[in-house]
């Protein structure tokens, strides 16, 4: 899709849609629009549709692009269509019920990338089974000065670790300068179960490489180390998508690697290199939505380590 004009109307899987402002730039240091951006999600959908589908999702809105004020959206607004699913999900401190919106289709992408969404931040559990997350995951995040080889060499470990305890593990970079790490599970155990489980591990790889990695939450105390943040893993909490674009100079895309091309690693991917990757791999991350392993067998593995 490469509309130019201002506005247009369009009709995409049977729906009606106005586009509007398509000639906003929302990245100036590219000249990005918000017609390159419709364009980038459009065509990535086929990627990116299975990792949003069934999901409460959390979009980050940027209006008037990157440099602009941006706010996050939890709640489907009133104005939305009406055809645009959604998910209620009631709050126990602010007593109230989100309405958060399940991604179904190509549509409900296209009128929220048309709100200025650029982020997309899925749960980690489905709607039909919102306790129990499909994922554990892991955040990888340098802080100056250290970088992307820092959080390579901590990705490592802590993959070699997880994969000696029984469990598969996707990388994927963040789109900045960190990588994101996911473990598949069986939708057996508890976000509560799995944060624990996850503390645990980045608890071990933190001793085992002091030097380089942390688990302090204070970012004053991280003192140029890479943060391994298993706090990610809350109920509500979420994680830009496989495919997400990022509100960075560039345009970087938070994109799924091999296990073989993380030690080279020296850059990430953005809109437009990430086109003939997937053209040529595919999704990397599509075996990631198979179903993974309870963590019983992984927890008792690793207490044996103490």
């Amino acid at each position: 899709m490469r509309v130019r004009r201002a506005e247009t109307r369009v009709a995409i899987a049977g729906r009606e849609l106005t586009l509007t402002n398509l000639d906003k730039v929302f990245w100036p240091d590219r000249g990005y629009t918000k017609a390159d951006v419709l364009a980038y999600y459009v065509e990535m959908f086929p990627f990116l549709s299975p990792h949003l589908k069934d999901r409460p999702l959390v979009v980050t809105r940027y209006p008037n692009g990157i440099q602009g004020k941006s706010f996050y959206q939890k709640n489907l607004p009133a104005h939305a269509p009406a055809w645009i699913k959604s998910c209620p999900v009631p709050t126990e401190k602010e007593k109230r019920v989100i309405n958060f919106v399940l991604c179904q289709d190509l549509p409900t992408l296209v009128w929220l990338v048309n709100q200025g969404a650029l982020e997309l931040h899925p749960w980690l559990s489905r709607y039909d089974k919102l306790d129990y997350p499909d994922f554990a995951v892991f955040d990888l995040d340098p802080d100056p000065p250290s970088g992307l080889a820092e959080a390579r060499e901590v990705a490592l470990v802590l993959g070699r670790l997880l994969g000696g305890l029984g469990l598969k593990v996707f990388p994927k970079t963040s789109g900045a300068t960190g990588l994101h790490l996911y473990v598949p599970l069986a939708r057996a155990e508890t976000y509560e179960e799995v944060r624990e489980f996850c503390g645990a591990v980045a608890r071990v790889v933190a001793r085992k490489l002091p030097a380089l990695a942390t688990v302090e939450r204070r970012v004053a105390a991280r003192r140029g180390k890479v943060y391994i943040d298993w706090l990610q893993n809350i109920r509500g909490q979420t994680i830009c998508a496989p495919y997400s674009l990022r509100p960075l100079p560039g345009a970087p895309v938070s994109t799924p690697l091999t296990w073989d091309e993380v030690p080279t690693l020296t850059a990430g991917f953005d809109i437009e290199s990430i086109r003939p990757r997937v053209a040529r791999e595919g999704d990397l991350f599509r075996s990631a939505l198979a179903g993974g392993a309870a963590l019983q067998q992984a927890i008792q593995a690793l207490k044996s380590r103490d």
